[in-house]
């Protein structure tokens, strides 16, 4: 397919966000914040924190296989490949999404990123409750959501995280979109110069940690959270902790949108970057 304006424009307003990334230098409060955490990571056994840190990769790992395993997931691979058809009816693999256009790919993409929000709103809202299960599983299900977002971010614009390298890149891209905010600049240059090195696509055998001490400064965020909540279960309104489900679902809500929004960045660079290629 030949490069259009559509891609052009799509192609700039990616450049655009990709500066903004850059220009995000954080503040003093968040840098004193970061300093503090940093102290306090230090003052963990080093033994102690790369074993807390493998098995933060190894749910990582375990929720991915468990959602590529799934008939859940399985069924939406086939919803969207029947929503694509609806464009070209030839559409039959994931890789076969490449040839849709720009705007039909990010049509398809937002409907399920809708829903993913949407998800994460509910969840929210229920961990906000203050019950104790929704609270001890609300870590656990942040992740399967927003995972999961992204897996099918990725297959919407036609690459398969069933792969090892897709599946390794779509690990990748939840870990840099959960960073904090002065550091997913790093993160995105991170994942394109992996991109660049990788010479062989559908195989990674690199051995890789996922989580690090700056990943984990986005899970005491939801520690934050969860005690934001504990704090306003019991603020009342028409018998409903009103205050507290606003936190829950309004902090939840915000973080798949980020999520999402990352996610779908990288993927439409990867598909122009290819179309570039292609049309030199």
């Amino acid at each position: 397919m030949a490069w259009t304006d559509r891609d052009q424009a799509v192609w700039e307003e990616i450049m655009a966000w990709e500066q903004g990334l850059a220009n995000d230098g954080g503040n003093d409060f968040l840098y004193t914040y970061s300093k503090w955490l940093h102290a306090a990571f230090e003052a963990i056994p080093e033994e102690a924190l790369a074993s807390f840190l493998n098995q933060m990769d190894n749910v990582l790992f375990q929720v991915h296989s468990l959602l590529q395993g799934s008939q859940f997931q399985n069924e939406a691979r086939e919803r969207m490949l029947a929503s694509a058809r609806i464009f070209r009816e030839d559409v039959e693999t994931i890789a076969d999404m490449k040839k849709l256009t720009i705007d039909q790919l990010g049509y398809l993409n937002r409907q399920q990123a809708s829903r993913h929000q949407i998800y994460s709103l509910i969840q929210g809202g229920i961990t906000g409750t203050g019950g104790a299960v929704p609270v001890s599983t609300d870590f656990a299900a942040m992740i399967l959501i927003n995972l999961r977002s992204v897996q099918l971010t990725a297959m919407s614009y036609g690459f398969d995280p069933q792969t090892p390298f897709e599946m390794m890149a779509s690990l990748k891209v939840f870990h840099a979109a959960t960073l904090p905010d002065r550091f997913l600049a790093a993160g995105w240059q991170e994942l394109l110069l992996e991109l660049e090195a990788q010479e062989q696509p559908f195989f990674y055998q690199e051995a890789e940690r996922l989580t690090d001490a700056a990943w984990m400064e986005g899970t005491v965020q939801q520690l934050v959270k969860l005690t934001a909540i504990a704090l306003f279960k019991n603020k009342r309104i028409s018998n409903l902790p009103w205050i507290s489900l606003a936190i829950g679902a309004g902090v939840n809500y915000r973080f798949t949108k980020r999520i999402t929004d990352y996610a779908e960045k990288y993927y439409q660079y990867r598909l122009l970057q290819e179309k570039r290629e292609k049309v030199k």
